[in-house]
């Protein structure tokens, strides 16, 4: 099904975002029609020279009738607001067997890399039928990674991981463009989506060049960074240990309690200090300028994939 201005309709939450463009049109058009509608008729009404009669004017309405008609248009407001923001924050959290895909923006490409390790630039083959999760980053610059048959814009920040998901309901070819001005070459960074059967994505997988995938990435970083000598279980330094650490709360030194989550695993890596675990001194430095997003991507991986092991004390 294709809608606005020729654009296909290809995941699944597409048709809801068209139909809140389309609401919010007509209510937009029913306004403005209403308001330059009454300036036309007071205008013609009441253009100099004109016989209508002038002065103090009578109460129309009564104050109930005010009233009423604010607090209506106060919870259709609402309900609009509701209805879009419901929609928008769905994007946020993706199904617990999305396929996982970090993106990484720079100046001016967009390079992909797939779980097994394959990466791309400039062009992200997806399955369809699948819901498809995006960890995204950017090595310099603001960009807005934008798919305009998906529906979907999200901006990538510098020093921040955002994330995206979306599920592709048609097989095709679709543009992938920047939507942020982010440099001299901003229009020059576009590249497209290939969406395949799924059989045929496994078997394109299949076929391209062996790579660590970034969890086995992110532990040869970890050892060659030297982390490994201080989070290691065999290490003899007082140091918060890694296995199981994904997902659960943590109780940091100021009493306050965080969620481990790339956030604050990317935080813990570049700013150590802000959020010191309870039980322990704040003696790790900080990789700022020592890490590209890339590499911090590898780590979250490693450390993700350790989620499920024992934690030792």
């Amino acid at each position: 099904m294709n809608s606005i201005f020729s654009l296909p309709e290809a995941t699944t939450h597409a048709a809801d975002v068209d139909n809140i463009f389309y609401l919010l049109l007509v209510l937009s058009g029913a306004t403005a029609a209403v308001v330059f509608g009454a300036i036309l008729v007071l205008a013609v009404r009441y253009h100099r020279g004109s016989a209508a009669k002038r002065g103090p004017l009578p109460e129309i309405v009564s104050r109930e009738f005010e009233i009423g008609w604010t607090t209506a248009t106060l919870f259709a407001f609402l309900f609009l607001f509701w209805w879009a923001s419901s929609a928008d924050l769905s994007r946020f959290s993706a199904p617990a067997n999305a396929l996982e895909i970090h993106v990484v923006a720079k100046q001016w490409m967009w390079k992909t890399q797939h779980a097994n390790g394959a990466r791309e630039i400039n062009a992200l083959h997806i399955p369809v039928d699948r819901p498809v999760r995006l960890s995204m980053s950017s090595q310099d610059v603001i960009h807005s990674f934008f798919i305009p048959a998906f529906r979907v814009k999200q901006d990538v920040l510098p020093g921040r991981d955002t994330d995206v998901w979306f599920q592709a309901t048609k097989t095709g070819v679709f543009p992938l463009l920047c939507a942020e001005y982010c440099g001299t070459d901003h229009s020059m960074m576009r590249g497209r989506i290939v969406v395949m059967r799924q059989e045929d994505f496994a078997n394109w997988l299949s076929q391209q060049p062996e790579g660590d995938d970034l969890a086995h990435e992110g532990a040869k970083l970890f050892v060659a960074q030297g982390c490994s000598g201080c989070h290691a279980a065999s290490s003899n330094v007082h140091a918060p240990r890694l296995a199981g650490l994904y997902g659960r709360v943590v109780q940091l030194a100021d009493g306050r309690e965080v969620k481990a989550d790339e956030a604050y695993i990317r935080d813990s890596i570049l700013l150590p200090k802000r959020d010191v675990v309870a039980g322990f001194e704040p003696i790790m430095p900080s990789f700022s300028g020592l890490l590209d997003d890339g590499e911090i991507q590898s780590l979250t991986a490693y450390i993700r994939s350790l989620a499920h092991e024992k934690q030792s004390d």
